[in-house]
C-alpha cells in the first residue's frame, strides 16, 4: 500500500470514528433529555407516553395522603387551572409541604396518575422553579382575562 493510500485510509477511519462518536453522543442526549410539561397539557393528553418528563406546580392543600409508617404518598399538584394526581414511593424532601411549589420527575401510568421517580422542593421561601412560576403566571393571566370577559 502506498503512503498516500495509507493516509487516505487513516483520514477515512478518523472521520468514521468522529461520525460514530457524534451519533452515540446525540442518542445518549436524546434518551436522557427530560422535558417540562404543564399540568394543563398533561390533563389534555399532550404528555409524552414513551418517556419520562417533568411536571411542576403547587401541592394542593389537604391533598397529601400517606399511611403511617409507609413511604408511599399520594398528593395533587395544581397549576391553578387543572389538577394532577401524583404517586411517589420514597422519602420526600424536608421542604415538601402543602401549598409548596415542587417539580416531579416521572411518567403517567395507564390510569392518568403521574408516578414520580423524584420529587424536588424549593430550597427557600423566595425561590420557585422557573418552569413552575411561568406556568402559574400564565394560568393566572388566563383566569384574570376570563374573569374580565365574564364581568362585561
Amino acid at each position: 500500500m502506498t503512503p498516500r493510500k495509507q493516509r487516505m485510509l487513516a483520514v477515512g477511519l478518523a472521520g468514521a470514528g468522529v461520525v460514530i462518536a457524534t451519533v452515540l453522543t446525540l442518542r445518549a442526549f436524546e434518551e436522557n433529555m427530560m422535558f417540562f410539561v404543564d399540568i394543563s397539557e398533561v390533563v389534555q393528553g399532550n404528555a409524552p407516553a414513551d418517556r419520562n418528563f417533568r411536571v411542576g406546580g403547587l401541592v394542593v392543600q389537604n391533598s397529601v395522603e400517606r399511611e403511617p409508617g409507609q413511604l408511599e404518598v399520594k398528593f395533587t399538584l395544581t397549576d391553578t387551572k387543572n389538577n394532577l394526581d401524583v404517586y411517589y414511593a420514597g422519602i420526600l424532601p424536608d421542604l415538601f409541604r402543602e401549598g409548596q411549589g415542587i417539580i416531579a420527575h416521572g411518567r403517567l401510568d395507564a390510569n392518568g396518575v403521574f408516578v414520580a421517580d423524584t420529587v424536588l422542593a424549593k430550597h427557600d421561601e423566595n425561590y420557585m422553579p422557573p418552569e413552575v412560576a411561568d406556568s402559574l403566571a400564565k394560568h393566572a393571566a388566563e383566569k384574570a382575562a376570563a374573569t374580565a370577559v365574564n364581568q362585561e
